[in-house]
């Protein structure tokens, strides 16, 4: 799976990574249906910095189309809502 977090590139991301990922990604729904902008903040910081090392950065040049998403580590908690389904960030 190429996944794209914003404003800093690709990362090619095998999908026997999902689980783990997953989980902090219902944390990350909960937090910010909660509002929880504390658990949010640690959260997302702790979904992208796995993303970045169990992932694969693919090359700045590369022109992958990205499966999925994410946002910066700078986003606001209603800018993450916005982007948020049912499932949360990650499908499934």
């Amino acid at each position: 799976m190429i996944v794209r977090i914003m404003g800093e590139g690709q990362v090619r991301l095998d999908d026997g990574h999902l689980a783990a990922l997953n989980a902090l990604d219902d944390e990350l729904l909960a937090e910010t249906r909660a509002g929880d902008e504390e658990g949010f903040r640690r959260t997302l910081g702790a979904l992208l910095d796995a993303v970045r090392r169990l992932g694969v950065s693919l090359p700045d040049d590369s022109l992958e189309p990205s499966e999925l998403i994410l946002p910066s580590p700078d986003a606001t908690l209603s800018e993450v809502r916005e982007l948020l389904t049912d499932d949360g960030l990650f499908p499934g």
